[in-house]
Parts: C-alpha cells; structure tokens; sequence
C-alpha cells in the first residue's frame, strides 16, 4: 500500500512540474526536482524532455544531486552532460560513486580527463577505480564492485558480529560476506542470515557456504546475467585466474545488463543503438538513420535486380506481378519468427552444438508443413481470382520452396554470423530479408518462366 501510495504521490509531482514548467515558474520547477523527486526520477523526466527544456532542467538540479542523476541517465544523454564538465567539477560530482559506477561514467571521457580525474582521488578510491578500469566494460571485470567486506574461516561468528558492529553501513546489497584465505583467496561465501541463527562460538568455516562458485573475472556480461537469473543470486564473488579475490557483481548491475541486451535487441532490429535518445536532435537523427536505410536501399536492388530477370516473362504474364509480394512476404515473416526465436535461443544460453541439429530439424519441418498449408490456400485463391490453374501451382511451389528456405536460413544463419563475431540481431534481419526475397523471387519467376515458356 505504501508502494502504491508513492508512485501516485511521484506521477502528481511530475503533472505539478509539467504544468510549473509550461507556466514558466522557474523556481518552482527547481522546487520540486530537488526537494520532490528522487534522482531516478529526475533522469526519466530528462529523457523524456526536448534538448532546449532538457538543458534547462539540468541547470535547475542542484550540484549535490547531479552525481546520482547522472548514474541513471542513458550513455548518450549522461556523454552531453559530462561534456560539459571539467575535470575538477567531475571530480566534485563522482565523490561518492562506487567503484563500478565511477568506472562506467569514466569510460565515456578523453582518456585525458580520465587521468585529471583519477589525479583528484585519494589512492585507495583510485587504485579501486583503477582496478575495474583494466578490465572491458562487457566482463564481469567491467561489472564489478571492489568494495567488499571479507573475512577469515578460523574466527568466530562473534568475532565477524563485533567486526560488522564497527561499520558505519554495510556497501549496498550486501546479502553474504566473502570469506578469504589470508592471500586472498576465495573459499566460500557467510550467508548474513545463516550467520545470524548460527552459534556466536562456531566458527566461519563450519558455517559457510562451499558450494558457490565464484564468476570468472574475464566472463561476458551476458553469461554473468545468466548466472544470477539461473541461481537467484543478489551478490556474487569476482576470481582472477587464480582464484584470487578482486570484487562482487551485485544484482542491480545485472539488472542494467539484462535490459541493456534486450533494448540493444530490440532496437538492433531497426539498425539503431540501444542508448538512442528519443529526443535526439533532427541532425543526429537523421544521420544515425541514413546508413541502415543505405544497406537496406542495397538490398532492395538485389531483390529487384532478380526480378528484373525475368521481364520478358512478368510482361506475359501480368498476374506475377500481383502475386510476387505475397511470396516475399509469407517468406519474410516465416524467416523473421525462426530468426527471433534462435536470437532469444542463444542470448539465454539454449543453443548449443548438441542440440543444433535437433532445432535445425524441427525447423524444416515446421516450414514445409507450413508451406503447403498455406500453398494450398495461396493456390486456391489464385487460381479462382485469375481463372489460371497452372498460376496456383507455380505460385504454391514457389511458397513451399520460400517457407522451407527462410526456416532454414533463419536457424542457420545467426549461428554463422555469432560464430564470425557479428551480432545477429543487427545483421540478421537485413540478410534474411534479402535472402527470402532473392529465393522467393527466384522461385516463383523461375517456374512461371519455365511452365509459361
């Protein structure tokens, strides 16, 4: 109900600092974004802004509050406004940034300024930084926090309850304590709700948990993710190669993982970037557009240079030209579901060489019977409208043919693409497109040039 209570509370806020805003009421716009919202919320209403409105927004929100604004705000919005910045406002601002946050913000700045930035820090926050730094943004190095709280196996549960007592807080989801060997070493993990019902003589280690592994330092972001969906994780050790404690990954960076692969799925299908501002100047628009809709431009001409074959035989015969988009099309959409299904397949770790052959298949089969399931009643229609038997039988080979085709390329062809370290959800769906297209085409012109000869 409290929930409830403040969500409502949040959405009459930002109406009140719509209307403030459209008001003109300067002041009491700065009223309510640093005395009313929180700085998730701050980032949503600059995201959600035009360019001119967004600048004046960020120059009503007070200093304390940019540094937790700018950790919620997209990578091409957050890149602007640290662009305005000099080093030593940075440094003002990152003051109480973790290790991995502080990290990511960097990684969008001059290396020039990445180093007055690190100048300003005291040694152990920037040997951290630096750390983390070393490491690719897309590794569970990139990802992790190396503010951790560890402990020996040979003391006691009162020894570690003493320990904690003297902390001033405990670093943000903190659910278990890393236990260590004295060179660092990774043993185990001190679950704090077991150690809380735990004997205060017994010792770490008859308490500890032994059977969690620990991430690799060099993992993929993706397969971090994995992990923690697959085992319901809120924390997790980082291990150098040799098993040497470096950090944790905590959940909420994984939750950033997670939807930063679904948008950059999602918007890749268009030939976008996941971090695309959707109030993003007409300029930068239009330029970041112009070069998918180029290849795109250059796959139409293929299809149509395939089509352009066969003139002689489109002029004779008038109805292909009527029928030619329903076998493109059938053949597109056939191919896009299996694309997307072994896209989805192989981002949660499904698809592997042992089961390729299975789904590869299964997906022939499920295109030839869809083929002629749907060729039989392309044919029927065609053949009725046009009062031409022999157009339904070309036009119902042709689907079979097409529907098998795209099955089969779309199974196929994000596994050859990953395998070339090309993303499939960029790539993909252009290839597939002009793959269906250039089959069908070619199948459905073909026949007719060879019955219609």
């Amino acid at each position: 109900m409290t929930d409830i209570l403040e969500k409502s509370q949040a959405r009459q806020r930002l109406r009140s600092l719509s209307e403030a805003l459209d008001s003109g009421a300067l002041k009491q716009v700065a009223r309510i974004l640093n005395g009313g919202l929180s700085p998730s919320d701050i980032a949503h209403l600059l995201e959600s802004s035009p360019p001119r409105q967004r600048a004046l927004l960020w120059n009503l929100v007070e200093k304390e509050l940019e540094g937790e604004v700018l950790q919620y705000l997209s990578d091409d919005i957050r890149s602007y406004f640290l662009s305005q910045l000099n080093a030593q406002e940075l440094a003002d601002i990152i003051e109480d940034f973790e290790s991995d946050d502080l990290a990511d913000l960097l990684q969008q700045l001059p290396d020039t300024v990445i180093q007055e930035v690190l100048d300003t820090m005291d040694e152990q926050d920037r040997l951290r930084v630096e750390e983390v730094l070393s490491y690719p943004e897309d590794t569970a190095g990139g990802l992790m926090n190396t503010d951790t709280i560890t402990v020996r196996p040979d003391i006691s549960i009162d020894v570690v309850l003493r320990y904690l007592r003297r902390h001033r807080n405990l670093p943000p989801m903190t659910d278990s304590l890393i236990v260590v060997s004295r060179r660092d070493d990774f043993i185990g993990m001190l679950p704090i709700t077991k150690m809380l019902v735990s004997n205060p003589a017994a010792t770490v280690r008859e308490v500890m948990d032994t059977e969690i592994e620990p991430i690799p330092v060099s993992l993929p972001d993706t397969k971090v993710a994995t992990l923690f969906e697959r085992y319901d994780l809120i924390s997790a050790p980082v291990v150098n190669e040799e098993g040497r404690l470096l950090g944790r990954i905590t959940i909420d960076d994984v939750v950033d993982v997670i939807r930063e692969d679904a948008d950059h799925s999602l918007m890749s299908m268009a030939g976008l970037d996941e971090d695309e501002d959707t109030f993003a100047p007409v300029w930068k628009t239009t330029r970041r557009r112009a070069v998918w809709l180029g290849i795109n431009l250059i796959t139409a001409f293929i299809a149509s240079a395939v089509i352009g074959l066969f003139e002689d035989t489109i002029t004779k015969v008038v109805a292909l030209a009527v029928l030619m988009p329903i076998v493109a099309s059938m053949g597109g959409i056939a191919g896009s579901q299996t694309l997307t299904l072994v896209i989805r397949g192989m981002a949660v770790g499904q698809i592997s060489g042992a089961n390729v052959g299975w789904l590869l298949n299964r997906e022939f089969l499920s295109g030839a019977l869809n083929g002629v399931f749907w060729a039989l009643v392309v044919a029927s229609a065609a053949a009725v409208w046009f009062e031409d038997l022999l157009i339904g039988g070309v036009i119902a080979a042709a689907l079979i043919i097409n529907l098998v085709a795209a099955a089969l390329v779309g199974t196929v062809l994000p596994l050859f693409l990953k395998s070339r370290n090309i993303d499939p959800a960029l790539a993909g769906s252009v290839i597939l497109t002009t793959v269906t297209d250039v089959v069908g085409f070619m199948a459905f012109l073909g026949l007719a040039t060879i019955f219609y000869a």
